[in-house]
């Protein structure tokens, strides 16, 4: 098992699909290059995941003696935070009535290690359990067909019944 070191981030007042863009972004990076595009992200969901690499890095030297020269961010994650994932505000409306308002909650892991992530190809969702592509499915069901070697009969068309009758 490699060594990483890990950063948590509790109660991130950012909702979880804002983090996530930005977790994508610096996944399988250097830990030198993700903090360039964090700084220059121009995205408030960056600062807290900046702020949190900074603290795994902090964590790897100081905690398992690892210079921070050669460190990957081997591992991010993203969840949502308690209760569903948002806290429940107050939002006065007209006449007397409220709305709520959901303000999401984030949960966000970082781990940092020496050696690069192994390239993991995304796998389909139904792929798991055995669930087909529309395109293998189309590619099953057209090898299964035979076609003839003679062209289709032109189509004659429907003669209606009252269209030429008289009284």
């Amino acid at each position: 098992m490699r060594a990483e070191a890990v950063a948590h981030l509790k109660f991130a007042r950012v909702g979880p699909r804002k983090l996530r863009r930005v977790a994508d972004a610096i996944r399988g990076k250097t830990v030198r290059e993700a903090l360039v595009l964090l700084k220059f992200a121009g995205v408030f969901a960056a600062e807290p995941i900046e702020k949190l690499l900074k603290s795994a890095v902090a964590n790897a030297e100081n905690n398992h003696d690892m210079s921070s020269d050669g460190l990957y961010v081997t591992r991010i994650t993203v969840d949502g935070g308690p209760g569903g994932g948002f806290t429940k505000r107050l939002d006065p409306r007209a006449q007397g009535r409220a709305a709520f308002k959901r303000k999401r909650l984030s949960h966000v892991t970082i781990a940092v290690g020496a050696n690069p992530p192994k390239h993991q190809p995304k796998q389909r969702a139904g792929a798991a359990i055995g669930l087909k592509t529309r395109a293998q499915r189309q590619a099953q069901a057209a090898g299964g067909r035979k076609k003839s070697s003679k062209p289709a009969a032109p189509r004659r068309k429907k003669q209606t019944a009252g269209a030429g009758a008289s009284e």
